[in-house]
């Protein structure tokens, strides 16, 4: 059924509504199917760039340079031809995935952990005016997730932690501050995750939860952000057995049928039970979550069949234009409902004012951006613990550390990042030593007249595709034998991890413990005064970092 444009989310006005109409009847078949793709695009390459622009998405999701400049160029580039104002969108999630032309932000996690919702919403506000001043104007986010099964890598530090009146707080603020600056804002992932420590780049992973337990948590959320005015859902591929046992669907496979291609997802449990009336986009459909399901010829059509009105991402749109095609021709997909996708993804365009003249100008941040960026960022390192006493640090009594690491780990780059930390400490006068794993044995023993402390630096934010995130012992020592000895009854020991917080899992007697959440140069000189002691531990921890484990707390 055609949505209500006049209605929540778009709230169109009859001049908007006409473009929308206009220019849905001016489309060609051929057009309207085009418009379902969102084209992932990275770097600068002439021709890349002319094939996207070529082919006539509906939007692309631009993986940034750090030339604004040349990002306003290029998205100004494909506009200029494209058949309608393009849906142009990001991931806007703090820290490493902050706009790289722009100030690094705290991530989700953090800025739960310090929990002030004014700033929340400032910071939301910040990265939107950065993204519109080279032409995007679609973020897919805030993630509603809920971080139960702490394993889990899809979660980590992208969500709000694992209160849900916490999430929702963080959530609406997230979403006012975009959509306040003309940024639509994408609640995500659609059912939920985070009961399932399995990662949906590479598995269908599954939402346990039964009608009440989820219509208290996860359907809270999405009422929420939804009767806040959410533009946009990403319906991801997560199965809610559940909800489809309910609607009378057999025991079996069907049961655990990914969101993306449920119609009883999106259609019943979505729009008519939720009332969502905005745009559904689904979740990359590069990833084995949906690829495991079936064919990518057969679950291509399903994803618009089954209420997604963007398709993201695609590594050969003309082969999967002719998938489309063929399922116009054999009557798995409509020409009703390829108009009622476009027709939502016109309105959004008009709801943002795409249809009106406008020039992207610069954003330079200013003095107060940058304040409201320290301020939040101060107030997020957590002390989890120092059961030794440990802190704060100092060169009189600590001089000579020895750090290990992984390094910190991203995971669009195979090769870890270092740690900034460690210079910082040596320019404070303290002697580092790093130990190298690939040398496990260079550093010789870690004994009390050799090292007054022992450091360990840890930075997994996300490891998407990587399944899940543990401290691995012997990666970070490089040895066998290493990989069991434990030096804190020796030397006093400090665990910092600036990312994933549930790292005591695999060290429960780590007698020091900070969690910082956000990689981020920023971070780590926050997190570098307050072990000095140059300010308070302020940030409270948005889940149980002791998951659960009584002996953890000693």
């Amino acid at each position: 059924m055609p949505p209500d444009l006049s209605a929540a989310p778009f709230h169109l006005d009859a001049a908007a509504r006409d473009w929308v109409a206009a220019t849905l009847a001016r489309l060609t078949p051929d057009q309207k199917l085009r418009q379902l793709f969102n084209l992932r695009l990275a770097g600068s390459d002439p021709a890349a760039l002319a094939l996207a622009a070529a082919f006539g998405p509906g939007g692309v999701t631009r993986h940034l340079g750090a030339d604004a400049e040349a990002e306003r160029g290029i998205i100004a580039g494909l506009n200029a031809s494209a058949a309608t104002p393009l849906l142009v969108s990001a991931d806007l999630e703090g820290s490493r995935m902050s706009l790289p032309f722009g100030l690094e932000v705290p991530n989700p996690l953090a800025l739960a952990a310090a929990d002030d919702v004014a700033a929340t919403e400032e910071i939301a506000r910040l990265m939107a005016r950065e993204a519109k001043s080279v032409g995007i104007n679609w973020t897919l986010t805030p993630v509603l997730d809920i971080n139960a099964a702490f394993r889990s890598a899809i979660v980590a530090t992208r969500g709000f932690g694992s209160d849900v009146a916490l999430i929702e707080r963080h959530m609406l603020a997230t979403l006012r501050g975009f959509q306040a600056e003309g940024v639509a804002a994408t609640l995500k992932h659609w059912p939920g995750e985070g009961y399932d420590d399995r990662d949906q780049h590479l598995v269908t992973t599954i939402n346990p939860l039964a009608g009440a337990d989820w219509d208290a948590s996860f359907g809270r959320l999405y009422r929420s952000g939804i009767g806040a005015g959410a533009m946009s859902v990403m319906s991801a591929h997560i199965a809610l057995p559940d909800y489809l046992r309910g609607k009378g669907v057999a025991e079996g496979v069907e049961l655990y049928r990914p969101a993306s291609v449920s119609r009883h997802l999106n259609e019943g449990l979505l729009r008519g039970d939720l009332g969502f009336q905005g745009l559904i986009v689904s979740d990359a459909t590069s990833m084995a979550g949906l690829g495991s399901w079936s064919k990518r010829s057969e679950h291509l059509p399903e994803l618009v069949t089954a209420g997604c009105d963007v398709i993201l991402f695609s590594d050969n749109p003309d082969r999967d234009l002719g998938y489309l095609n063929a399922a116009l021709a054999d009557g798995r997909l409509t020409a009703a409902r390829v108009d009622e996708a476009v027709t939502r993804q016109l309105a959004l365009k008009a709801a943002l004012g795409l249809q009106l003249p406008g020039r992207m100008s610069a954003h330079v941040p200013t003095a107060a951006d940058r304040a409201l960026v320290d301020r939040a960022t101060r107030a997020a390192p957590t002390l989890v613990k120092d059961v030794q006493g440990l802190l704060p640090l100092s060169v009189g009594k600590h001089r000579r550390v020895l750090v290990l690491t992984p390094g910190i780990v991203f995971p669009f780059q195979n090769d870890p990042l270092p740690f900034a930390l460690p210079d910082m400490l040596r320019a404070e006068g303290f002697e580092v030593t790093l130990h190298d794993p690939a040398q496990p044995f260079a550093t010789g023993p870690v004994t009390a007249d050799r090292f007054d402390l022992v450091l360990y630096l840890f930075g997994d934010e996300t490891l998407l595709t990587r399944g899940r995130i543990f401290l691995d012992w012997r990666v970070l020592t490089g040895h066998f034998g290493l990989a069991m000895q434990r030096h804190w009854h020796e030397v006093p020991t400090l665990m910092v991890s600036f990312g994933y917080p549930y790292l005591l899992y695999d060290a429960p007697r780590m007698p020091t413990v900070v969690n910082a959440y956000c990689t981020m140069d920023s971070m780590q000189r926050a997190v570098c005064d307050l072990l000095l002691g140059r300010g308070d531990w302020r940030g409270v921890s948005p889940v149980d970092a002791f998951c659960g484990l009584e002996d953890a707390k000693f």
